[in-house]
């Protein structure tokens, strides 16, 4: 077996319409289809599926609402062009989202954060 791409990745939350709005209205992904208990987000040339669970269904360590040292922890990455990476603090700070301080690795600059079902997220811009 050989794997092609990533069709999709999918990310557990709590309440479906709020994670909606997050995931469109802040990150700006669009509604591919709604199934049941998922929604299907476009995301670039892949797609996000938001999964509708119980908060009990959720750990405690995906509940925290701080970052905590986000290397190393399963997250998933968004890339984006520099003009958003460069505006992306101020529009999560805005939306009301903690972010983690940038981190420059040399050939590319990333911003952790979670979203509002605890979820790590990073947004990451290559040089």
């Amino acid at each position: 077996m050989k794997l092609q791409r990533l069709d999709h990745f999918g990310i557990e939350v709590t309440d479906l319409a709020r994670a909606e709005r997050f995931y469109t209205e802040v990150l700006g992904l669009a509604i591919v289809a709604h199934l049941g208990h998922q929604t299907l987000l476009q995301c670039g040339d892949q797609n996000l599926a938001l999964f509708q669970v119980t908060r009990e269904a959720l750990s405690l360590a995906r509940r925290r609402n701080r970052i905590e040292h986000p290397l190393g922890r399963g997250h998933h990455a968004f890339r984006v062009s520099r003009p958003d990476f460069d505006s992306a603090r101020d529009r999560l700070t805005r939306a009301g989202v903690e972010c983690a301080s940038p981190i420059d690795w040399g050939d590319h600059d990333c911003l952790y954060f979670l979203d509002p079902d605890g979820n790590l997220l990073e947004v990451v811009s290559y040089r």
